[in-house]
C-alpha cells in the first residue's frame, strides 16, 4: 500500500542536528495517521506521499520547516512565588503566552526569587536531519480518522 491520505505510517526515525549529532532516536517504532492531521511535520508528510513500506530517506529540514524559529516572547521571567513548592529546572508547567495561546513552558532558570520560562519547543531553531524508515502502511479504521490519530500499539491509547 502506497502512503496516502489516512494511512497509518509506522516508521524508525533519528533526529540529528547540522553536525550530525543524534538528538533523539525512536526505541520504538512511530505511528502516525498521515494527510494532515498534524500528527507529524508537513515537510516529512510531504516527503513520505507516494512510499510504501520499506521507503528510508533523510531529510534536511530547516528550522522554519521543523520545530519553527525560536520566539523570544515565549521566554518569561516570573516571581517564585507564583509556583508551586518543589519547582526544579528543568521541569514543564502548562500556561498563556503573551499571545493568549496555552503552550508549555520550560523552567529554564531559577534565580533568587524569579523563575525564567521558555515556551519554544527544544528543538525550536535549529536546523535538523531527519533519517526515516517505513516498516508499515496500513489504511486507517473509521475510527482512527474521525479521532485524528492512529490507536493502538505505538499509537494513540485512550
Amino acid at each position: 500500500m502506497k502512503i496516502e491520505k489516512n494511512a497509518a505510517v509506522t516508521l524508525r526515525f533519528k533526529v540529528s542536528d547540522h553536525l550530525g549529532r543524534v538528538i533523539e532516536e525512536s526505541k520504538e517504532p512511530m505511528v502516525y495517521l498521515h494527510g494532515g492531521y498534524g500528527n507529524t511535520l508537513p515537510k516529512i508528510e510531504e516527503a513520505l506521499e507516494g512510499q510504501s513500506a520499506g521507503f528510508k530517506t533523510t531529510l534536511a529540514l530547516s528550522a522554519a520547516d521543523a520545530f519553527g524559529l525560536r520566539d523570544e516572547s515565549l521566554v518569561q521571567t516570573i516571581p517564585k512565588t507564583q509556583f508551586p513548592p518543589g519547582v526544579k529546572v528543568g521541569g514543564q508547567l502548562e500556561g498563556r503566552g503573551d499571545d493568549g495561546q496555552a503552550h508549555v513552558f520550560t523552567v529554564m532558570k531559577i534565580k533568587g526569587d524569579i523563575v525564567i520560562l521558555d515556551g519554544n519547543h527544544p528543538l525550536a531553531g535549529k536546523d535538523l536531519r531527519f533519517s526515516l524508515a517505513v516498516t508499515e502502511v496500513r489504511p486507517a479504521s473509521e475510527e482512527e480518522i474521525a479521532h485524528g490519530h492512529v490507536h493502538g500499539e505505538h499509537g494513540h491509547h485512550h
